[in-house]
């Protein structure tokens, strides 16, 4: 089996401006974004951070204003309205906050599994169907209706629709915001196994850090820019024991252009501008009252 080498999402400077009444809000600033196929990322972001702006343009419901925007190969700026049809039934997936956008509320869980396969005409629904309920932990619920099932079946319900049409990419708006925590860990958990086992590239946009605690790349979102990654790993102890390694990292853009964690400038009180100075292995960046290094020598 060939390895893909092409990323599954591709934004480079992504611009979204809306405009109303004499009001221009840039609610994306020059976002830059690569998920490459099989990965699971979730993007984060405090409400007005451009992180729902994002997903509405990778759904197909919306397009930039500016830049370049690609799911699995197929640009998004470009597509006529029965392509972008086609898109969202075949190429992506989809799991929505609010269960009614998910199920609908007349048809048992199997039947909603089975309706997008319906209407691409596939054969092997009935299996299909089978093993998607059994792969999201929901077999149980196969002849249930939607009012019959607790929250966290309704959505792990929604991963199984999602997938029905085997899509290169699942798109997960806030997909535990309605949910406690320990049935936010069963969906989230359902998730990452449907993405190890059917390697499924999967984006998870929320507002919940501890989504994070569930996939290995973490995108910040910030002022409508990507801000800070973090990535995990499992690592081995001196005493030989597995444990999580956590490591964050500033997003740099194409053109040079960083932002510092907002904990970091209020600790030394950085405002308006820094002082900046190349090192042999890396660049020095301090307050603008600070003396620079030289400075200190004299």
């Amino acid at each position: 089996m060939r390895h893909e080498t092409q990323p599954h999402i591709l934004c480079e400077d992504v611009v979204r401006i809306f405009k109303g009444e004499g009001i221009e809000v840039q609610a994306l600033q020059g976002l830059n974004l690569t998920v490459m196929p099989g990965e699971m990322t979730a993007v984060v972001g405090a409400s007005g951070s451009g992180k729902s702006t994002l997903l509405t343009i990778l759904s197909g419901l919306d397009r930039p204003s500016a830049g370049k925007a690609q799911v699995a190969g197929i640009d998004l700026l470009g597509l006529s309205r029965k392509e972008r049809s086609r898109y969202q039934r075949e190429t992506v997936g989809f799991i929505w906050q609010q269960t009614p956008r998910n199920l609908l509320p007349y048809l048992t869980a199997a039947e909603n599994v089975a309706l997008p396969m319906a209407i691409t005409g596939r054969k092997d629904a009935d299996a299909r169907v089978a093993e998607l309920l059994e792969l999201s932990g929901v077999a149980h619920c196969r002849d249930r209706r939607p009012q019959e099932m607790s929250g966290g079946e309704q959505q792990r319900v929604a991963l199984a629709v999602a997938l029905s049409n085997e899509p290169k990419v699942i798109l997960a708006d806030e997909p535990t915001g309605e949910l406690d925590e320990h049935t936010s860990a069963e969906v989230l958990e359902a998730m990452r196994r449907v993405n190890e086992e059917l390697g499924t590239t999967t984006l998870i946009v929320t507002h919940d850090p501890t989504v994070s605690e569930h996939v290995k790349r973490t995108v910040q979102i910030r002022d409508g820019r990507c801000s800070t990654e973090t990535l995990r790993r499992t690592g081995l102890n001196n005493d030989g024991d597995e444990h999580l390694i956590a490591e964050e990292f500033a997003v740099i853009d194409r053109v040079g252009r960083l932002q510092l964690p907002q904990e970091f400038m209020e600790s030394l009180d950085m405002k308006d501008r820094v002082r900046l100075g190349l090192e042999p292995d890396h660049v020095r960046v301090t307050p603008a009252s600070a003396n620079s290094p030289s400075e200190e020598t004299r």
